[in-house]
């Protein structure tokens, strides 16, 4: 998020505001993932990759530095180390050194570091005014960002001339529903949305634990945000 006058929103935080800590844990594991940093493993959960470099598609928000290529070290694990990535934004980072070993969304969310990470992004959304800290709910300034945001973002109907950039804020913005058109294998096999909403998109899971990034906000725990549009 950069400073001014006027606010500029990255996905993560567009995440945060309209879907609680796990919509932007989602938008950072599918960062991790377009980068081929990461993949499914076990049904419902994500892994490492491995990868010494990434796929070619560019990072959010400035995150890809001049270079998509990774160098061939590793953090011992079969990963690649962490400073060798090129500046990854601190909530993908912190999500990718979690990763010793496959974890479920859930799992991944309820981490200490990725709370703390969290813990920022809240931090510098109460500080630019787009969240409010007790109760934790978004404010108006931050519910006219978000309607401008879907102005200029509507809901793609596929993944045809969109860049990464694109992608990440399509899914802060919409969810699920973006999720089963852009990366709908990924997302179904990592956890991430269910098979049913996929099949009937009028289906709605009420459950916060099935890894999905729905839109009803976290209005206490998790402190991403709250109220509604």
């Amino acid at each position: 998020m950069s400073g001014g006058t006027s606010v500029r929103l990255e996905p993560y935080e567009v995440a945060l505001l309209r879907g609680g800590p796990r919509a932007a844990v989602t938008v950072a594991a599918l960062a991790l993932q377009l980068r081929g940093l990461v993949d499914a493993g076990r049904p419902g959960r994500i892994r490492a990759t491995g990868a010494s470099g990434a796929t070619g598609a560019t990072g959010a928000s400035g995150a890809t530095g001049a270079s998509g290529a990774l160098p061939a070290e590793d953090a011992g694990d079969g990963r690649p180390a962490l400073d060798a990535l090129p500046a990854l934004p601190v909530l993908p980072e912190v999500l990718y050194a979690s990763l010793q070993r496959p974890a479920s969304i859930a799992e991944l969310e309820a981490r200490p570091d990725v709370r703390q990470a969290l813990s920022g992004l809240r931090a510098g959304l109460v500080a630019a005014g787009m969240l409010r800290s007790l109760p934790p709910r978004r404010t108006r300034a931050a519910r006219r960002a978000l309607r401008a945001l879907r102005g200029g973002h509507p809901l793609p109907a596929g993944r045809k001339g969109l860049s990464t950039d694109d992608v990440l804020m399509a899914v802060a913005l919409y969810g699920e529903s973006a999720l089963s058109v852009l990366a709908a294998r990924f997302a179904l096999r990592a956890g991430l949305i269910a098979r049913a909403e996929v099949a009937d998109k009028g289906f709605h899971r009420r459950s916060p634990r099935g890894g999905g990034t729905g839109g009803v906000m976290y209005s206490c725990g998790g402190g991403g945000g709250g109220g509604s549009d």
